[in-house]
């Protein structure tokens, strides 16, 4: 006890330290576990400032990064080489359909039976008919047995002819031929894949016409988009679609074309069977029987107004 008579802390613990021995080395032990948590974590503070900014030397086997990159080529990113799988494919089809002999036709004469379908039923038993190309903007289709009645198309302007003569088309229907005249596979193969601003897009697998097929898009600079599928075997083109709205309902509409049948004319693959959808209804169809090119098509037979007789034969040159 002290001087007033009661127990001090010291005094306490000295007596209890007696008769407890262990207290002590119990008391201590937080004290000793606090101290050695503290000596580790300085042990794992970083060196000194001059120590760390000295840097290191390269290693003599390991040359600097600039002397790595010097003679490395390029990286080709994600988007190129995406279009350099889609040209390559294109490519790979204008090989097929007969390269340079196909690319440089500059007309082609043809005879077959069209059939014509509204939603999806055939509206007819089909017509005979003739067709005369050349390119790039003329086209005359003549049909019946006799000829007697043709469509000629030149540059943007259409003509009906019949025996009264030659007739202007209607508005929406040459409309509608133009767009099918710049979406066609021979414009896209001929004209869209030379244009630097044509976007390419690699699609990669995909069926098309029951078969396997590799998928590719192209688009161009007004935003009109076309999509090509080509054969994985043979590499020709079996199918094409591309989508446009109506200017009137602003409907999407989706037409498409099939290609089947191909035979081998001139150097050239040609389909003798075409099938046109629309909206997924088939729209039309025809067959060929006969396919001739570079012949040299007589020029009046463009000139709506020139009074060509398909019937007339050429004059036979006198004899002697």
């Amino acid at each position: 006890m002290d001087c007033c008579g009661q127990n001090t802390p010291q005094k306490r613990y000295n007596s209890d330290l007696r008769s407890d021995p262990s207290l002590g080395m119990r008391r201590f032990l937080p004290i000793l576990v606090l101290v050695c948590s503290v000596g580790s974590r300085a042990s794992d503070r970083p060196q000194s400032t001059a120590t760390q900014a000295q840097p290191q030397a390269p290693s003599p086997a390991t040359p600097p990064p600039s002397s790595q990159s010097a003679g490395a080529a390029p990286a080709i990113s994600v988007d190129q080489e995406n279009t350099r799988k889609a040209k390559a494919l294109i490519d790979q089809g204008i090989q097929a359909l007969g390269g340079q002999a196909y690319l440089t036709i500059r007309d082609r004469e043809q005879t077959g039976r069209g059939y014509s379908f509204h939603h999806g039923r055939p509206s007819g038993n089909g017509v005979l008919f003739w067709s005369f190309v050349e390119f790039p903007d003329k086209e005359r289709v003549e049909i019946t047995k006799e000829r007697d009645i043709a469509e000629l198309y030149v540059g943007n302007k259409g003509y009906e002819l019949t025996y009264k003569g030659a007739h202007p088309l209607d508005e929406k229907d040459m409309v509608d031929y133009l767009r099918r005249r710049r979406f066609s596979l021979d414009t896209i193969l001929r004209t869209w894949v030379n244009d630097s601003s044509v976007v390419f897009l690699y699609e990669g697998n995909a069926i098309a016409a029951q078969h396997p097929a590799l998928q590719v898009t192209l688009i161009n600079s007004k935003d009109e988009a076309v999509t090509l599928y080509f054969d994985t075997d043979t590499h020709l083109p079996i199918k094409k679609s591309f989508k446009w709205r109506d200017p009137v309902d602003r409907q999407l509409n989706l037409e498409e074309e099939i290609y089947e049948n191909y035979r081998q004319v001139q150097g050239v693959m040609v389909p003798f069977n075409l099938t046109r959808y629309f909206n997924e209804d088939m729209a039309g169809q025809r067959f060929i029987f006969t396919v001739s090119l570079n012949q040299g098509l007589d020029e009046s037979m463009f000139d709506p107004n020139s009074g060509y007789n398909p019937n007339k034969q050429p004059a036979k040159p006198n004899k002697h």
